[in-house]
């Protein structure tokens, strides 16, 4: 299944909303959209479309009803998806959708771009769960590149589970919180799990990594 959604915020209106296949949305306050599920999906082979423009001095806030659940289908295992996020000067976007669980053994690859202004302000999170009680198999790989004014600002990749580089049974991490904030001029911080780096552009990456998701930090 092909799943497409685009959601567009203007300053003056409500988001406008289109979609098709498995994943629509709901205007849930005058700025706020929460992503509903309305198929199974992904699934082996599914693909995932979702765009995210947010207008010169406009306020997005995206969530979702409940977790995404990707599983295999009879002929495939992996799944994919394909965030685009575009704020304009003096926009402001807040996306915190429920967690990712990749269950059984599927495999899912997420590929996220954000470009914004230096004048917009950004809250990017991304929850991810490998195996729902009692599984260790399944596989995520994230990609996310975040760019300001045509800038480089972020270029991040991980990978969780199953036939990971370097991936221990025993002791790899099979859950992420991830959280891309700016502005943000606070210092350095880390823990035992979790850490939050400035970026060199301004704003920071909050990353937390360990085995289940109730147990890491969710804010940076």
């Amino acid at each position: 299944m092909r799943t497409e959604l685009t959601i567009v915020a203007s300053a003056n209106r409500s988001p406008r909303i289109m979609s098709s296949g498995g994943l629509s949305g709901r205007l849930t306050g005058p700025d706020t959209v929460h992503m509903i599920g309305t198929a199974a999906t992904p699934l082996g082979g599914d693909t995932l479309i979702i765009d995210v423009v947010v207008g010169a001095d406009a306020r997005l806030c995206v969530h979702s009803v409940a977790a995404t659940l990707a599983l295999p289908s009879a002929v495939r295992r992996d799944s994919s998806s394909r965030w685009s996020f575009h704020v304009e000067e003096g926009g402001s976007l807040i996306f915190d959708p429920q967690p990712m669980i990749v269950a059984s053994d599927a495999i899912h690859h997420s590929v996220t771009t954000i470009e914004f202004a230096a004048s917009a302000t950004i809250a990017f999170s991304e929850r991810v769960q490998i195996g729902r009680a009692g599984e260790d198999a399944g596989r995520w790989c994230g990609t996310t590149n975040a760019d300001i004014d045509g800038r480089p600002h972020l270029r991040h990749r991980l990978e969780l589970g199953t036939g990971t580089v370097g991936h221990d049974v025993l002791s790899a991490p099979m859950a992420l919180s991830s959280t891309l904030t700016y502005p943000d001029d606070r210092e350095p911080a880390t823990s035992r799990s979790s850490v939050r780096l400035p970026l060199a552009l301004g704003g920071s990456l909050f990353t937390s990594t360990g085995t289940r998701l109730d147990a890491l930090a969710w804010q940076a």
